[in-house]
């Protein structure tokens, strides 16, 4: 008999920036685990989005596809509105949108700041705003917002992506203690390095170079895998976790751990 508390049946799952990468493993995890899904990415990713999406409909799961730009604020919210007219409920928000843009810090200038600050923070906060509306009306609802091992630990010609990291953890904690009482938890998931088209577009150095890097400071020994991150998406997800809010669960390889 399988332990029912890490079910996600009967659950209707949000996911922004599921096109690819991590917000992908974690809308097709998500469905594995029982959630019907709203795959969601900026308008021009939705051909990738689509294909999540039938993905998950593969497993027997509801699934459709919307434009959603963490920047937009009437977007959130009309997206936000369309997927609770559409699955008739909002369980689970996973705030997975976010860039990074390697460069020294006196190199970075207001318009570097603001697109990763905007993007990786502000999208954030005001896509949890949105989902918490409905989420409070149905007196139960699931934050996860993806943040990284890099909201504790720092790494040069990163200014903009580790600030805006740890404020996406202390704004975890912050919302988990506001809406604890509506029924909604908030929790954080802090990836290390994983093996995403964002990363790799991001990062010019050579696999030998990346690889040398990894040795040095993951005790894993190489970059994680998306898959890797999906367990603990389902159990912050879950039934199970209704104790568990305000935390940032790091899964890093042991990157923090040295």
């Amino acid at each position: 008999m399988s332990y029912p508390g890490l079910s996600l049946e009967g659950q209707v799952a949000l996911v922004t920036g599921s096109a690819r990468g991590i917000g992908a493993a974690l809308a097709i995890g998500l469905a594995q685990a029982g959630a019907d899904v709203a795959v969601s990415d900026i308008p021009q990713k939705l051909d990738e989005a689509r294909g999540i999406q039938s993905q998950i409909e593969g497993l027997d799961r509801t699934s459709a596809t919307y434009a959603l730009d963490v920047l937009n604020l009437a977007n959130i919210r009309e997206s936000v509105g369309a997927v609770v007219r559409d699955f008739g409920r909002l369980d689970i928000l996973v705030n997975n949108a976010g860039i990074r843009r390697r460069q020294p810090a006196l190199e970075v200038t207001e318009e570097d700041w603001d697109a990763v600050v905007d993007t990786n923070l502000k999208g954030a906060f005001f896509c949890s705003q949105a989902a918490a509306r409905p989420m409070i009306d149905q007196g139960y609802g699931r934050i996860i917002n993806i943040s990284s091992q890099l909201a504790v630990v720092a790494r040069e010609d990163r200014a903009a992506y580790c600030s805006s990291k740890a404020g996406v953890a202390n704004l975890t904690r912050v919302l988990a203690l506001e809406w604890i009482k509506y029924g909604i938890t908030v929790n954080a998931i802090g990836p290390g390095p994983t093996t995403t088209p964002g990363l790799q577009e991001a990062d010019p150095r050579s696999p030998s170079e990346v690889q040398q890097d990894m040795s040095a400071n993951m005790p894993l020994g190489r970059r994680m895998e998306p898959e890797e991150l999906v367990g603990a998406a389902i159990y912050l997800a879950s039934p199970s976790s209704s104790a568990t809010t305000g935390h940032l669960l790091i899964v890093d390889g042991g990157w923090t751990a040295i």
